[in-house]
């Protein structure tokens, strides 16, 4: 059986970071694994995310990725203990809030009620697979 090919995503605007919003949806990460470079103006976040557009696999997959955000002027964290290194958070969904253009605020919301809000000069995010995909039996639930 051949390897599915890594996942590596590139956003420029809104409409672009909607579709790694819904490869990231339900990705896991500790908080320990996001990182802001205030200096290289970048946030990066490892995370194992649930391969979605895995072709009808009877057990779902996940596989670890990362996360990077360039041109970020400031970030705000609410409800995210950073204190607590290895707690886990689950991302739910990326949005984009415009600003002055081409700039405004990217939205990290986790589950739970956290939240990152990252001041951005312009959509500037990339996503890329970087490990082997692996098998998990819990594939996420939604209600609706």
């Amino acid at each position: 059986m051949a390897r599915p090919e890594p996942l590596r995503l590139l956003a420029e605007d809104e409409d672009d970071l909607a579709v790694i919003s819904a490869a990231l949806q339900d990705a896991v990460a500790r908080i320990g694994d996001i990182e802001w470079d205030a200096r290289g103006r970048r946030l990066t976040v490892a995370l194992n995310r649930f391969r979605w557009e895995a072709p009808g696999a009877l057990i779902g997959e996940r596989v670890r990725a990362g996360l990077q955000f360039g041109s970020v002027l400031a970030v705000k964290a609410r409800n995210l203990r950073r204190d607590a290194p290895d707690a886990v958070v689950e991302l739910l969904a990326l949005s984009f809030e415009a600003g002055d253009p081409p700039g405004g605020e990217i939205r990290l919301a986790f589950a739970g009620g956290g939240d990152l809000a990252l001041t951005v000069e312009c959509v500037d995010a990339a996503l890329a697979d970087v490990s082997i995909p692996w098998p998990t039996a819990n594939t996420p639930a939604h209600e609706g």
